[in-house]
């Protein structure tokens, strides 16, 4: 049995939770911002700590890439999380979140996608 896959278990589906408390209110249709304020917001009620919109830089090599990324949020320094707000989750999101967690090194990442009619997500494993 694969060790990794169950880290922070307990932290994970409280996360998941929190997400699918926010989106049995919302629903779907409103942009990614109103999702990300909302589901801070449920964090909060939940006593869950995170960080939002961290900025890490990008290597290539040896060389720093100017251009910063900020991704959604890091939750209680063990999970990362990216939200969306669209039709379908893709490939594109999942390698998305795959390289923050490289960039990060960060082991564990959440995908929420509040845009369709069912909350849609994904854990991803470093």
């Amino acid at each position: 049995m694969d060790k990794e896959k169950f880290l922070y278990k307990e932290l994970t589906y409280k996360i998941i939770g929190a997400a699918m408390e926010v989106h049995s209110i919302l629903g779907c249709g409103f942009l990614e911002d109103v999702y990300e304020e909302a589901f801070c917001y449920e964090l909060k009620l939940r006593r869950i700590n995170y960080v939002r919109h961290k900025e890490i830089g990008i290597y290539y090599k040896d060389y720093l890439i100017p251009k910063k990324y900020k991704f959604d949020l890091i939750i209680e320094n063990k999970i990362l999380v990216e939200l969306k707000a669209k039709k379908c989750l893709d490939g594109v999101d999942e390698a998305q979140l795959m390289n923050y967690l490289k960039a990060t090194k960060i082991k564990i990442g959440l995908l929420f996608n509040f845009g369709a009619e069912s909350l849609e997500y994904k854990r991803k494993i470093l």
